[in-house]
């Protein structure tokens, strides 16, 4: 039968062995893994080094000191720091560049006061939309353009032919000569010297846009053009001048040869 003495030591040895056994398995199911760390823990820590690298820059450069194993060497040193601030930088980079390119495509960017069309302080600069914008003839129309309107239409009504000519030039003298001397028309052409005329110009640019010719001389049946000097001597040289004018005079337009008129009589 073993003494008490050696009882005693060898309950001292199992106690011993069971201490020593919990440890280790207490430390098998709690290993030291920087690598399993959570993103709560991660994070937590990320936003901690953030707010000391801000607070650093609001006190002036002070030097940065972690309160965490950022590197997971088992110390709290000054690469923890260091580590922690390189991290916050980079953070605050992919912010700011996110930022930017969140900027550059949101189209909701407010346009300056020189664009907004509106009242106050913008409508200095304010811009018409395109459908809303006037024309340069029609921000320029002035009474004397209402006047034109009303010389043109009473000239148009003296006569079924008219003649707008200037008395200098030598086209308009050929067509006046082929209309008024080789052929007898009934009502006679009135001529429109627009040399001479106090709105000539006027009337002379408003024919062009209603025309599309802007010279003279400028034959017009019942307002429809026929042409002008070549186109009246032409249509003399074709013998389709009476007939053109007569097709335009609506049956009250009577054209003949002055000549051939005379001869008839003659006879």
């Amino acid at each position: 039968m073993p003494s008490q003495r050696r009882l005693r030591a060898i309950t001292y040895l199992v106690l011993a062995g069971l201490v020593l056994f919990l440890y280790f398995t207490s430390q098998a199911r709690h290993p030291r893994d920087p690598h399993t760390r959570s993103l709560q823990e991660f994070y937590s820590k990320t936003v901690k080094a953030m707010d000391k690298s801000h607070g650093a820059g609001a006190t002036g450069g002070q030097k940065i000191v972690a309160n965490h194993d950022v590197d997971a060497n088992g110390d709290i040193d000054e690469d923890d720091a260091i580590v922690a601030k390189q991290m916050a930088d980079r953070l605050r980079q992919a912010e700011q560049k996110a930022k930017d390119g969140a900027q550059a495509k949101g189209p909701n960017k407010p346009e300056s006061p020189q664009e907004v069309i509106g009242v106050g302080s913008s409508a200095s600069g304010q811009k018409r939309p395109a459908q809303e914008a006037k024309t340069e003839t029609e921000v320029e129309e002035t009474d004397e353009d209402h006047e034109v309107d009303g010389v043109l239409d009473s000239v148009l009504k003296k006569s079924p032919v008219v003649i707008f000519s200037k008395s200098y030039c030598p086209y308009s003298k050929r067509a006046k000569g082929i209309l008024l001397e080789k052929y007898v028309i009934e009502p006679a052409p009135y001529v429109v010297e627009l040399d001479q005329h106090p709105l000539g110009a006027k009337i002379q640019a408003r024919l062009g846009r209603m025309t599309g010719r802007t010279t003279v001389p400028n034959v017009m049946v019942f307002g429809n053009s026929i042409g002008g000097g070549d186109d009246v001597a032409a249509l003399d040289r074709e013998r389709a001048l009476a007939d053109k004018i007569t097709s335009l005079g609506r049956s009250r337009v009577d054209v003949s040869l002055r000549f051939a008129r005379a001869a008839q009589k003659a006879d």
